[in-house]
């Protein structure tokens, strides 16, 4: 997956302008929010927004994922036939708790042909769904995981970040065992830019894809940290060079800066400027 999802912005779908202004964002991917964000009495004429909105087009290439309600609800059976005539990309589904969920969700997409290649994203909120992040990620259509920090944190009763680390953790294996892009879950103090800073510098280090932000604010700060920096784009260009050459000599292992580089350095080193180089073309595009 080259992909970036360095940043990830939710979107009301019910705020024509929002939506505008996200077509000069430098976000890698929008959460068009049909769930959370939208009032119940806006929830139809919201719907109906969206869809027009993505049949307008104007998004370039950020990815565009659709969060609907949730199946169980009044509104997601609805929000999923109306939006079906943009053919969105992606459809995030609230609440995920078991395999079956997504698979449902399957079902309805496989019904109708301007859905045969949307892909299912999972709001990763309960723990109920943590438990079961394996057989999820296994399920039909699973392009990603979304963490969904707050509700997680009221069902856990938790208070700190830290409470959440066995949550976030077992949702990443799941992820990187299915091949699943894997964002972290937003930071709620949109002014607080150093906060922000080193909680997605955690998310980073701990090996999420991005992180989900709730105002435009946030978004270069995603960008910059999610991104490989330069001395990292320098040491993993350093690392192949060296590795190739030991290898025309017939060695195994190669030593830069005084470390032992082995094919499994090489393969992030390799992937680091696949990240750089399709951050690269989003910008420039």
């Amino acid at each position: 997956m080259t992909r970036p999802y360095r940043s990830v912005l939710y979107i009301p779908a019910s705020r024509a302008r929002a939506m505008e202004k996200a077509k000069t964002l430098p976000v890698d991917a929008i959460i068009f929010d049909l769930e959370d964000a939208v009032a119940v009495d806006e929830k139809a004429n919201a719907r109906d927004l969206l869809k027009n909105t993505l049949l307008d087009g104007g998004y370039d290439n950020r990815a565009q994922i659709v969060r609907i309600n949730g199946l169980d609800t009044d509104w997601g059976k609805d929000d999923l036939a109306t939006i079906a005539a943009a053919k969105p990309q992606a459809v995030l589904l609230p609440k995920v708790n078991k395999a079956a969920d997504v698979e449902a969700l399957a079902a309805l997409l496989d019904a109708d042909p301007n859905t045969a290649v949307t892909q299912i994203w999972a709001m990763m909120e309960t723990p109920e769904g943590i438990l079961n992040a394996a057989e999820i990620a296994a399920a039909p259509r699973m392009a990603g995981f979304v963490m969904g920090t707050n509700d997680l944190a009221k069902d856990l009763n938790a208070r700190t970040r830290e409470a959440m680390l066995t949550s976030l953790q077992l949702c990443l294996l799941a992820a990187r065992a299915h091949g699943l892009a894997c964002i972290d879950g937003v930071y709620n103090a949109f002014r607080d830019e150093e906060g922000l800073a080193l909680e997605c510098a955690q998310g980073r280090d701990f090996g999420f894809d991005g992180k989900t932000l709730i105002h435009p604010a946030q978004v270069a700060t995603a960008n910059a940290i999610f991104a490989p920096s330069a001395e990292e784009i320098d040491l993993a260009r350093r690392q192949i060079e060296a590795f190739e050459e030991a290898e025309a000599r017939g060695e195994g292992v190669a030593v830069v800066d005084g470390k032992i580089v082995e094919n499994l350095h090489i393969e992030t080193a390799r992937a680091t400027l696949a990240k750089a180089d399709a951050i690269a073309a989003t910008e420039a595009a």
